[in-house]
């Protein structure tokens, strides 16, 4: 897969959702530099191009393969001439439950670390942090992780 030439660290956000749109794993590692790497919402992991379009490309051929990626507020934070900080509110929709239902849509924030190469900007590093409205933290239990709020009747921070 060619790697592609963004001419902005912004359009990271449009070429990510339309590889995910297309459902090509190698489309999105090809976003990334050979090094980069990819912590995605339960907190796995992924360094290298190879170890982040693998996991991608299998869930988006399995489990996401229905799924619609929305783009909402995104905002761009120059750190300097060629490093910039991006972030995006995503609505992902149609994802399969493991019985086989349709979950419902959620929203997560993804972050990537943009670095301008010769060609253009290509990502190094990215987190996906699900959005969980209403809530300030988690707490780890005997069942896992769940979402808390502590302060009742006291917004949280958007």
């Amino acid at each position: 897969m060619a790697v592609p030439i963004l001419s902005e660290p912004h359009g990271i956000v449009d070429a990510f959702r339309a590889a995910w749109m297309r459902r090509d794993g190698a489309a999105i590692a090809a976003l990334f530099t050979e090094d980069a790497d990819f912590v995605n919402v339960t907190g796995l992991w992924w360094h290298g191009r190879a170890a982040i379009g693998r996991p991608h490309d299998d869930a988006l051929k399995s489990f996401f393969a229905k799924t619609e990626l929305r783009a909402g507020r995104t905002e761009t934070r120059m750190l300097g001439p060629d490093v910039a900080v991006v972030r995006c509110r995503l609505t992902l929709s149609g994802q399969k439950a493991p019985d086989g239902h349709i979950a419902e849509p959620r929203q997560t924030i993804l972050t990537f670390v943009m670095m301008r190469q010769d060609a253009g900007w290509l990502a190094v590093s990215a987190q996906n942090t699900d959005v969980v409205p209403g809530q300030e933290t988690h707490l780890a239990d005997r069942d896992g992780l769940r979402a808390v709020r502590y302060r009742q009747g006291h917004p949280p921070s958007p």
